[in-house]
């Protein structure tokens, strides 16, 4: 189903065009408009759903293998060193589209890509609090 005011809806339908890299019954495969770097690019679903914990499970599977195949293709024709495969939830965790997308950012040596965190330490505390809590 299609949310009528999506931005990401529209781009997975064609509706507003798109360089597109790949498409089948499910998703569309774009250059993202504003790039971390050269070649990135969005795994967009063609149903709406807002983010990963509404995604089905069989459209979540679909959408990793395809994640895989576009980066083995992506690599030898952008000669990247790397990639990231990013994929946020909720606006706390840099979701600014509610609409389930891939980002497939390729990585060049010396790119000032920031895409990081501050390493922590996994306290004891927190390990059993969270192993319990899981039983």
């Amino acid at each position: 189903m299609r949310k009528e005011n999506c931005i990401f809806c529209k781009l997975s339908s064609g509706e507003i065009p798109s360089a597109t890299l790949y498409e089948d019954e499910d998703f569309r495969v774009i250059l993202d408009l504003s790039p971390a770097s050269k070649g990135h690019a969005l795994i967009i679903p063609k149903e709406h759903y807002r983010n990963l914990y509404d995604l089905p499970e069989e459209i979540a599977a679909k959408a990793i293998v395809l994640a895989k195949k576009m980066i083995l293709k992506l690599t030898d024709i952008l000669e990247c060193d790397g990639y990231n495969v990013v994929q946020n939830n909720e606006e706390v965790a840099g979701q600014s589209v509610f609409h389930f997308h891939m980002h497939l950012i390729p990585r060049y040596k010396d790119d000032q890509v920031g895409l990081g965190w501050k390493m922590g330490t996994l306290s004891e505390e927190d390990k059993e609090e969270i192993l319990n809590k899981l039983k």
